[in-house]
């Protein structure tokens, strides 16, 4: 056989698998079996010459793989600002495989096409403002809220906690169980609670995937006259011990150049400092309002630095996951490399019960912290993050009409 004929036969051995992964454009629906629990999960897939692109569909949120491949069956999904692939095997309609890390994986089986569900039963109705009393939460928490919003056929809630919401939960009413079940599987992993009304008002409310966790949800007027203590305000959780001591901090960037806050083009300037991490998935919620305020504010005084501590040493040596974080949101504020997450308190020394992420600082023109907001309502949790973003800008904007002594002396 010539050269040029070795050459054909080899492209074409080389470009059979792919097309033969054709097949793979469509939606596969099916479910993750955890612990006994089934939680729905949706996936897109769309096979293109240069490889496969897949996201994860939750009501109405994608969640977009950074890169995808599919070679003699086997497709593999990056989620890179997660650090979580799909790996699974493809034969004919079906799809299965793992979701996760390297040390936690969930189950996936998916079949390609629509998965027949009952029809929705018309449940009670929920809609409106919860809280869930929690006793005491690890985060000092006696309760949090829960945001529900109903249509004929379809139920989305999130929870609140002091250190963020639990994203978007979606789903109906099961007239067997006499509860809802609401859930979303997403790059930042599964999510399943059933509400269950009761008799006299309340909601008991379960998280499906861990058996010990279960909690009395109640409307908040029926909350106060049980004298039972309201979710914790967001700037209440963390103080700062000394407000006559400044933030001060000093960590590499991802080049190693480290910035400090003692550097020029901190002085005289409004800094929002957002703890957090790209682990984190309300940092992430996060992420495109501090974009946001940084490109509006910059030109007037405003400077955003994030601090991300991440779960381990690996991530700091070579932070994969930060660099895709930092991509997927456009990000251009400085993002530093402050430390592991059990460093946290050993970095950021001026604060009392910092245990949130994300947490933001927002330090004056005189460098003093003048208030901190613990936590992040992400978008799912609609009104709530409205009103946040709006109040969050509000405060950016009177600290920078602010002038300090160093300008007004100048003036």
């Amino acid at each position: 056989m010539n050269a040029r004929l070795v050459t054909l036969a080899s492209a074409l051995a080389f470009s059979l698998p792919a097309l033969g992964q054709s097949a793979l454009t469509g939606t596969w629906e099916g479910y993750s079996e955890i612990h006994g629990q089934k939680v729905p999960v949706k996936l897109e897939l769309k096979q293109e010459a240069n490889g496969v692109k897949g996201a994860f569909l939750s009501g109405p949120e994608r969640w977009e793989a950074t890169s995808g491949s599919a070679t003699n069956g086997n497709l593999v999904l990056s989620f890179d600002y997660f650090a979580r692939k799909v790996d699974a095997t493809v034969k004919g309609d079906d799809l299965t495989g793992t979701f996760g890390t390297v040390t936690t994986k969930y189950p996936l089986a998916l079949h390609r096409g629509s998965v027949t569900k009952p029809a929705a039963a018309k449940g009670p109705d929920i809609h409106g403002d919860w809280e869930i009393a929690v006793g005491t939460s690890s985060k000092g928490e006696s309760a949090w809220n829960m945001k529900i919003e109903q249509t004929p056929t379809v139920v989305k809630g999130a929870i609140l906690r002091i250190d963020g919401d639990t994203g978007g939960l979606y789903g109906n009413y099961d007239a067997d169980a006499k509860q809802y079940v609401l859930s979303h599987f997403t790059a930042a992993g599964p999510a399943l609670y059933t509400l269950k009304p009761q008799d006299d008002g309340t909601l008991v409310v379960t998280n499906a995937l861990k058996d010990d966790q279960q909690w009395t949800a109640r409307r908040p007027a029926d909350a106060r006259k049980e004298n039972l203590a309201p979710p914790t305000a967001t700037t209440e959780q963390t103080r700062w011990k000394d407000p006559a001591q400044p933030l001060s901090f000093s960590f590499p960037d991802l080049n190693g150049k480290t910035v400090s806050s003692k550097d020029p083009e901190f002085k005289d300037k409004v800094v929002l400092v957002a703890i957090g991490g790209s682990w984190c998935p309300n940092c992430h919620d996060e992420a495109p309002l501090l974009e946001s305020l940084y490109k509006k504010f910059h030109s007037k005084g405003l400077e955003v630095v994030s601090l991300t501590f991440e779960q381990d040493e690996d991530q700091l040596k070579n932070p994969v996951r930060v660099k895709a974080f930092i991509k997927r949101y456009n990000v251009t504020y400085p993002v530093l490399l402050a430390g592991t997450t059990d460093q946290l308190n050993e970095k950021i020394t001026g604060a009392e019960n910092l245990n949130c992420w994300p947490t933001s600082f927002f330090v004056d023109r005189e460098g003093k912290v003048r208030e901190i907001h613990a936590g992040f309502s992400g978008p799912a949790t609609g009104k709530a993050h409205e009103e946040l973003v709006k109040e969050t800008t509000e405060l950016v904007e009177k600290l920078l009409a602010e002038k300090s002594q160093t300008l007004k002396a100048s003036n």
